[in-house]
């Protein structure tokens, strides 16, 4: 039994958000690495120290949730904390050189699934959706 395709734009969105995000999973499963970590170690795959805030925003989770999934990276060694040296009020967080090598071997996985969605839209139509939610959350920030 299928479930019936929601009709209104919010429902589409977030039944599509849905189905992405299960697929990327499988492709995350084998490491236990779950979406929202992929998402940080995303971030912090640019060798920068990001804030807590910064990485929450960017990770679309509460900031309690982030402090379990960061402390649950530092558990596996992926992530580790660092004062800012500039305001030592801030705490950074960075990617370990054992955190850029998951994702880097991850990051295969996800872009094959990621292709495989293009593919099922077309490339042309792949461009233009991806253009038209950058614009629509460009409208709504």
């Amino acid at each position: 039994m299928s479930v019936p395709v929601q009709t209104s734009l919010a429902g589409l969105l977030a039944q599509a958000e849905y189905r992405v995000t299960r697929r990327i999973e499988c492709a995350l499963r084998a490491a236990d690495v779950s979406s929202e970590q992929w998402r940080v170690l995303s971030l912090l795959s640019d060798g920068a120290g990001h804030p807590m805030t910064e990485i929450a925003g960017f990770a679309l989770v509460p900031a309690p949730t982030l402090t379990k999934i960061i402390d649950r990276l530092i558990d596996r060694t992926l992530v580790y904390r660092r004062v800012d040296s500039e305001d030592r009020r801030r705490v950074l967080v960075f990617l370990s050189s054992r955190g850029a090598d998951l994702y880097h071997m991850l990051g295969i996985d996800v872009a094959l699934a990621e292709r495989e969605l293009a593919e099922a839209l077309g490339g042309q139509d792949a461009a233009q959706l991806s253009e038209l939610l950058t614009r629509l959350l460009d409208r709504l920030a």
